[in-house]
C-alpha cells in the first residue's frame, strides 16, 4: 500500500468518493446492553460515555427494534488520507454544508467514511467528485 497522504490539496485532488452498497442508520444503547450479535452486525462501534454508538444496517437496524427514521448512506473517500492529515474533514463537511447536505464523517485508519442522509446521497457524491475535480484544476494550474 502506498504511504498515507498529508498534504490538503493530495487529498482533495485524490479523494476519489465512491458511493458504497447499502443503507445504515447511527443508534446508540446503553454499554451494558451490547449484545455480541449486534457487535457483529456493526460497521462501527464508538464507546461513548453516555452508550454505546453504532453503525449498522438498515436491516439490523429493524431487526433489533431501533429508530430507523434517519437512514444513510456511506460515501468511502478513496484517498489514504494520514491520521494527521490537516483539512480534509473541514474541506469535505464545508462543501457538503454549502449545499445543506448534513454529513457525519468517520475517520478509520486508511480511509474517511461520509455519511449522508439517504435521499441526498447522489448529491452529495456529485459535490464531492466536483470538489475533487476543482482541487485537480488547481493542482495543474499550479
Amino acid at each position: 500500500m502506498t504511504d498515507p497522504v498529508r498534504d490538503r490539496h493530495s487529498m482533495l485532488s485524490g479523494l476519489t468518493p465512491v458511493l458504497s452498497e447499502g443503507i445504515y442508520v447511527f443508534c446508540s444503547v446503553p454499554r451494558q446492553d451490547t449484545s455480541e450479535t449486534l457487535l457483529k452486525d456493526a460497521l462501527c462501534v464508538f464507546k461513548e460515555e453516555e452508550g454505546t454508538t453504532l453503525v449498522v444496517s438498515l436491516q439490523s437496524a429493524r431487526a433489533h427494534g431501533f429508530d430507523t427514521d434517519m437512514p444513510m448512506r456511506r460515501i468511502v473517500l478513496g484517498v489514504y488520507s494520514a491520521l494527521d492529515g490537516v483539512g480534509l474533514t473541514a474541506s469535505v463537511a464545508t462543501a457538503l454544508a454549502e449545499e445543506g447536505i448534513p454529513c457525519n464523517v468517520i475517520a478509520a485508519f486508511h480511509h474517511d467514511h461520509v455519511f449522508v442522509p439517504e435521499q441526498l446521497a447522489e448529491k452529495a457524491l456529485s459535490v464531492l467528485h466536483d470538489v475533487q475535480q476543482r482541487a485537480e484544476v488547481n493542482a495543474a494550474n499550479g
